[in-house]
């Protein structure tokens, strides 16, 4: 029997913020550009986990309110919250860094 009746399997890892390495200064050469350039892709990578999180948990709620029809306000309770809490958080709980230098944070 194949895999695709099975329930859907999702990893419960907690991520830790990355080595981040910045620019010298706001349009020179980095201190170190093969750092720089690491850290910028795991900064992608993040952002777009954290968006395919949210995609997920969207069509969670989706299926749940159209398997639920009417009851979907006690039946779906509990995935409309995870999905919420995920929604509201600062760059849709993305995994940020220790920032040296605050002013150099360029919001994603």
């Amino acid at each position: 029997m194949t895999s695709m009746y099975d329930e859907p399997k999702s990893s419960e890892v907690k991520l830790t913020p990355y080595p981040h390495s910045e620019r010298g200064q706001q349009y020179g050469r980095a201190q170190d550009p093969v750092a720089y350039l690491l850290s910028t892709e795991q900064r992608a990578r993040e952002r777009q986990v954290a968006y395919e999180t949210v995609k997920l948990l969207r069509k969670k709620v989706i299926q749940c309110y159209r398997e639920a029809g009417v009851n979907h306000y006690d039946d779906c309770k509990e995935h409309t919250e995870r999905y919420y809490k995920v929604v509201v958080q600062n760059d849709v709980g993305q995994v940020h860094p220790k920032w040296e230098n605050e002013a150099k944070h360029d919001g994603w």
